[in-house]
């Protein structure tokens, strides 16, 4: 039995309704939302950057107070590897974000020897936690009333 219904072809006025429709409904579906910032895990993430990094202290890493906004490389009295002093980077949320997923990768020569933090949520709580040390914060705002920034 024969048929009698119009072909579509996707080049057709009908075709191109029905793309922008499904188009429109696609993009009126809700954006699986990333979940909100853990500040106590955070904290808890942070154990990991301790057997180097310090909130108030240079250690094997520079200390972390204030890092949001701070460049690359620009802690006064701590010895950077010239690779991360010619990163200039401006570490904010995105910036961090990218070098803690992979720190050798985005900083090649890099001293940082740690593999990175493959988990973004565990890297949005952990970012979260470091803009906490900042110099409204207790624990950072007599070091970060001080110049500490190479020149």
């Amino acid at each position: 039995m024969y048929c009698n219904r119009p072909s579509l072809s996707w080049r057709s006025p009908a075709a191109a309704a029905l793309l922008a429709a499904t188009a429109s409904i696609l993009l009126s579906l809700p954006v699986a939302a990333q979940a909100p910032a853990d500040l106590a895990a955070g904290e808890q993430a942070y154990a990991k950057c301790m057997g180097c990094h310090s909130p108030e202290h240079n250690r094997t890493g520079p200390l972390h107070c204030g890092l949001l906004g701070r460049e690359s490389g620009s802690v006064k009295d701590y010895d950077y590897s010239q690779a991360m002093r010619k990163a200039r980077i401006i570490w904010n949320a995105e910036t961090l974000d990218q070098f803690l997923a992979a720190p050798l990768s985005n900083v090649p020569g890099t001293s940082m020897g740690f593999a990175g933090i493959p988990d973004s949520q565990e890297r949005r709580n952990l970012i979260a936690w470091l803009a906490t040390l900042n110099a409204s914060s207790d624990r950072c705002r007599s070091i970060l009333s001080k110049p500490r920034e190479n020149s």
